[in-house]
């Protein structure tokens, strides 16, 4: 049922096109476009139904024979980090979590540029250029933030804002939604490998959601055959959309981190 003067949302389907993940494997998805004035609430509703964003669109992996793509999220309140996971945390204590509105800047481009170098030097976003990075960025119709990672001059200065001598070493866009976070694109520079910066900024995002009183980080899409997805089964207790509902994932024996 729909509110007067507004309008449901209207799914589409994609052709097929070869997999991103999976070796051989064909994809498709099923998307739809976040322009109503309801933008938020839809946004809120389709990512807890196993949706993500990118700029205005709303999409889902609708893939004939395959449902290799798991959507996960991390419950705040019962989340507690592992061993290894704290030794991230400290090893990060002197970064600052900056919150910026979504407007693309310089240093957010060239770390982006440096990211994909190194990481995905042959995905699809590998030849992005600045206009490219500023409409990944800029066109949202729902509530979005970067929330960029500097080095402080200083660490124990807890005051300390941001100045051209610090160094931007990872930024995340994210979606604030009703009921968490979602990490809609994590960067980071690699050459700063030892501090474990994607690991470090979902950590982050799970202390951050707690202190808005949101019960979830949502996290995409979980593959367990595939390396690059992998590692995100590491944050547990970690729940997985089935089709049942979300339901806990347990934890595989190999979850080797790209983080």
């Amino acid at each position: 049922m729909t509110h007067p003067g507004k309008t449901a949302p209207r799914f589409y389907l994609t052709a097929e096109a070869p997999c991103p993940y999976l070796e051989g494997k064909l994809e498709r998805k099923v998307f739809t476009h976040l322009l109503d004035v309801d933008a938020n609430t839809i946004n809120s509703m389709l990512t807890g139904a196993g949706f993500r964003r990118s700029q205005t669109i709303a999409y889902k992996p609708a893939c004939d024979g395959c449902s290799a793509c798991v959507s996960v999220r991390i419950p705040v309140d019962i989340f507690a980090p592992s061993t290894s996971q704290r030794r991230i945390i400290k090893k990060n204590t002197d970064l600052e979590r900056v919150p910026r509105e979504p407007i693309a800047t310089e240093p957010q481009f060239e770390l982006l540029h440096t990211y994909l170098q190194d990481r995905h030097a042959n995905g699809g976003m590998s030849d992005m250029d600045e206009d490219d990075f500023s409409a990944m960025v800029e066109e949202t119709t729902v509530d979005t933030l970067i929330f960029e990672y500097w080095i402080r001059s200083d660490p124990t200065d807890e005051t300390q804002e941001p100045l051209g001598r610090q160094r931007l070493v990872g930024a995340s866009v994210t979606d604030v939604i009703d009921d968490g976070l979602s990490m809609v694109y994590s960067f980071f520079d690699p050459s700063e490998s030892a501090r474990s910066l994607g690991s470090y900024m979902i950590l982050d995002h799970v202390k951050k959601a707690r202190e808005m009183g949101l019960p979830y980080v949502y996290l995409g899409y979980w593959i367990d055959d595939c390396r690059k997805m992998a590692y995100k089964a590491k944050y547990q207790p970690l729940e997985a959309l089935t089709m049942d509902g979300w339901a806990p994932l347990a934890p595989p024996s190999d979850t080797t981190s790209n983080a």
